[in-house]
């Protein structure tokens, strides 16, 4: 018998092992490519475009058993601090319009862990914290969420700044009932820079 190969029967099994390499190495998953991971953005800073004095135009809606649904127009003012060195602000709201007089303050906090804003808002008629709104800026607009309960029932609560500049700003409160397929704008802020002096930094 005789044991040597011929070169066919070589050049064969060496086309066979080269199919078989290239099928396994096929087969076999490939590690991820590696690189440096893009850091996260540091909004610490991302209020700082509301530091200041503003004039302030409020559009309230508001639910009357008897009068359905209107619309209510505040003239007034709000006033935003900056509080430990960027990482926190208040904002002094104080408007007049046909249905009264508001005050109420929004102390917003920045987590650097998290990379996010919460917001938590007080009106002094009731003087106690609401709960805090929370989110983050991307691409110049700003949105925030929360879960409450309105009137015996629990809603979505969105919270959005956009149309952003160096002298105005636009801010609408929205509720969601049906987990955020729909939404109902509920309070407009349209603020117009009174001065580009900041307001002075509160101390606590």
């Amino acid at each position: 018998m005789n044991n040597s190969l011929t070169v066919r029967e070589v050049t064969l099994s060496v086309f066979i092992f080269a199919n078989v390499a290239a099928v396994i190495q096929a087969q076999t998953p490939t590690a991820p490519a590696t690189g440096p991971v893009p850091a996260q953005h540091d909004g610490q800073h991302d209020f700082d475009f509301e530091l200041g004095i503003w004039k302030t135009h409020l559009k309230v809606l508001r639910h009357s058993p008897n009068a359905g649904t209107a619309w209510v127009e505040y003239e007034g003012t709000s006033v935003v601090h900056s509080i430990w060195e960027g990482r926190a602000n208040m904002v002094e709201l104080e408007v007049d319009g046909l249905s009264g007089h508001v005050e109420a303050i929004n102390l917003r906090l920045y987590n650097p862990a998290a990379h996010q804003w919460s917001l938590n808002f007080a009106n002094a008629s009731q003087g106690t914290m609401s709960v805090p709104t929370v989110g983050e800026f991307k691409n110049g607009r700003g949105e925030f969420y929360d879960q409450e309960v309105v009137n015996g029932r629990t809603v979505l609560v969105r919270n959005v700044w956009s149309d952003i500049s160096a002298n105005s700003c636009h801010f609408e409160q929205a509720f969601s009932g049906d987990g955020g397929r729909t939404w109902e704008t509920n309070w407009i802020a349209d603020d117009t820079r009174i001065s580009n002096t900041k307001a002075t930094a509160a101390r606590w």
